[in-house]
C-alpha cells in the first residue's frame, strides 16, 4: 500500500502544481489587461490635460490682446485680427 500512497501523492502534487501555475498564469494575464487599460486611461486623461492647458492658454491670449473677456457667444463667431 506504500507504493500506491505514494502515487497518489505524487499525482495529487502534479495536480496541486498544474493547479497554481495555471491560476498564476490567470492572474498574469488579467493584471496584464488591467495594466495595459490604466494605461490608455493615463494617456487619454494626458491628452485631456493638454486640450486644457491650450485652452487656458488660448483664452489667456485672447484677453491679453482684447482686453477684456469675450461674451460666451463669440466662441461661435470667427476671429478678426485686431
Amino acid at each position: 500500500m506504500d507504493g500506491h500512497d505514494s502515487e497518489d501523492t505524487k499525482q495529487s502534487t502534479a495536480d496541486m502544481t498544474a493547479f497554481v501555475q495555471n491560476l498564476l498564469h490567470q492572474m498574469q494575464t488579467r493584471f496584464q489587461t488591467m495594466s495595459d487599460s490604466i494605461i490608455t486611461k493615463i494617456d487619454e486623461m494626458g491628452g485631456r490635460i493638454n486640450e486644457l492647458e491650450q485652452s487656458i492658454n488660448d483664452l489667456r491670449a485672447e484677453m491679453g490682446v482684447e482686453g477684456t473677456p469675450p461674451p460666451p457667444a463669440t466662441k461661435s463667431e470667427p476671429k478678426t485680427p485686431s
